[in-house]
């Protein structure tokens, strides 16, 4: 008689124990934001599985198995520049262990960064904006709350996580000025032009007064279920207006951002004003907008000049 069958074990999570200890490490003493501790967390991920694969552990890793843990993610087909983002991990999480006497060497420290080719953003022209920030229909609730959240996050050129985290203790309506919490909890003013100001208004003397009291207190942002908005759920939003309005490709969220930055640009923008504006650490992270800004001021000279 055939003996049933035992149950399949789950196998157990590759992880490390000092995985934990370190996530509390960037939030608190590295500062960073929490999306920027999950994106270690998931770049880290495939070396704890290939330390499970081949029996080995964090602490006595060396620099040869580090050079096969790159050949390992190369044989996946890991792109160049997802490569270089694990690598980067990695040496940081090492630092870390050499910081609290883990370990006695960092075995990725030798390790090269692959070349990568940095991808110009693509920002929407600003007819296209219009029609974006025009697609919602601000007769319903929904409808005006999409309307506020795509003029400020174009006004202000913030990054999603801050808009859907936008609180109402952050915001000046009366100074037009919103008080940001960047990467890293740097903290930034940046202004509201009028249009953001009257849309923002009218979103929350509608929530205010509306019969649904599910709204989060501090929150601006929130669903109908009275949760608040997620960056996926703003992605969804986003790509059903670019549809009402023929847009292709379907632009990202955080194309709003390289738009606000590139049109500053195009307008006559001082590049260490919309570096503030952005809240990048370095000038070189936005300096890349100016080579859009460039690449557009050439084309409307050859369009437009007699001699283009």
């Amino acid at each position: 008689m055939t003996q049933p069958s035992s149950p399949v074990k789950p196998q157990p999570k590759a992880e490390s124990p000092w995985l934990e200890p370190f996530t509390r490490w960037l939030l608190l003493e590295k500062g960073l934001s929490a999306n920027s501790v999950k994106s270690y967390c998931s770049d880290l991920s495939p070396f704890f599985s290939f330390l499970q694969h081949q029996r080995l552990s964090v602490e006595l890793l060396s620099a040869a198995d580090a050079s096969d843990f790159r050949q390992w993610l190369h044989q996946r087909g890991y792109q160049a520049s997802t490569l270089a983002r694990k690598l980067s991990a990695l040496r940081q999480f090492y630092r870390f262990l050499l910081i609290k006497k883990i370990v006695k060497e960092n075995p990725f420290a030798l390790q090269r960064t692959p070349k990568t080719t940095r991808h110009l953003p693509k920002p929407l022209n600003e007819n296209d904006i219009e029609a974006l920030l025009q697609a919602p229909d601000t007769r319903t609730l929904t409808g005006l709350r999409d309307k506020a959240m795509l003029e400020v996050m174009y006004a202000a050129g913030l990054r999603v996580s801050e808009l859907v985290n936008l609180r109402l203790g952050q915001v000046n309506l009366n100074r037009g000025l919103l008080r940001i919490f960047g990467k890293g909890e740097k903290e930034r003013l940046v202004p509201l032009g009028e249009e953001a100001v009257t849309w923002l208004s009218r979103y929350l003397h509608a929530r205010a007064i509306s019969d649904s009291q599910n709204h989060p207190r501090q929150l601006i942002f929130s669903t109908l279920r009275g949760s608040g908005m997620t960056r996926q759920a703003f992605w969804y939003r986003i790509k059903k207006y670019a549809r009402q309005c023929g847009l292709s490709p379907l632009p990202s969220p955080h194309q709003l951002r390289h738009s606000f930055a590139t049109h500053l640009l195009n307008h006559g923008a001082d590049l260490r004003v919309v570096q503030m504006l952005l809240g990048h650490e370095n000038l070189s992270t936005t300096q890349i907008y100016t080579q859009v800004a460039n690449r557009a001021l050439k084309t409307i000279h050859r369009k437009h000049h007699p001699r283009g």
